[in-house]
């Protein structure tokens, strides 16, 4: 009785640990970006203010279809940078310039959400894009109108959990940040309230001055 008693416990406490974590960006967010956004965009009510709703990386694979050894290699490789089992994408159509028939592996994706998207997130700003060779900040100009972001990764070793020895060829990847804001401006200042190095946008007194 005193174990079944002592094995109850363990598991509410580990129930309670496991209910009180929260990774760091998604406690900023809930501390300082939605009064920050609040404040920036009047918003009347908090359910109004914006959020990173996922995060996909999607990794694409010309030699794929002759290649089995590469597309193992690159759902290992992308396992390892987010943290869960990428599934393999499949052409949906025929393509004849580039061989390949309907239905034939060409790359593999995975979609994060909650705690994995942020950790994922706080990954990328704190250590991967800081890796980048000649980072100069990501464009602004890659959102796509309704609050989305896209951007490429030239290199996977930039993530600390790739071992460059191991690696079969370097790839990249392309990274979509999901957003519930309804447009481009509003995911910009949740982006760079988070981290995101964007690069700054040019004011209105500039472009005018430019002309």
């Amino acid at each position: 009785m005193a174990d079944k008693k002592e094995k109850k416990k363990s598991s509410i406490k580990s129930k309670k640990t496991k209910a009180q974590y929260m990774p760091n960006l998604r406690h900023i967010y809930n501390e300082k970006i939605i009064d920050g956004l609040k404040k920036a965009f009047d918003y009347s009510n908090v359910m109004e203010v914006p959020k990173i709703n996922s995060i996909s990386l999607n990794m694409g694979l010309g030699d794929s279809k002759n290649n089995s050894k590469g597309l193992e290699s690159a759902i290992e490789e992308l396992s390892l940078i987010s943290g869960q089992r990428p599934i393999t994408t499949l052409a949906k159509k025929d393509i004849s310039n580039f061989k390949i028939r309907k239905g034939w592996p060409v790359g593999c994706k995975v979609t994060l959400r909650s705690n994995r998207m942020y950790e994922f997130l706080e990954r990328l700003i704190a250590v991967a894009l800081p890796r980048t060779r000649d980072f100069r900040g990501l464009s602004f100009k890659s959102f796509d109108g309704r609050g989305n972001y896209n951007f490429g990764i030239k290199e996977q070793i930039i993530f600390t959990e790739i071992d460059y020895d191991k690696i079969q060829s370097i790839r990249g990847m392309n990274i979509t940040i999901t957003t519930s804001a309804k447009t481009d401006d509003e995911a910009y200042e949740l982006l760079k309230m988070f981290g995101l190095p964007l690069r700054e946008k040019p004011s209105k007194q500039d472009t005018i001055e430019e002309v």
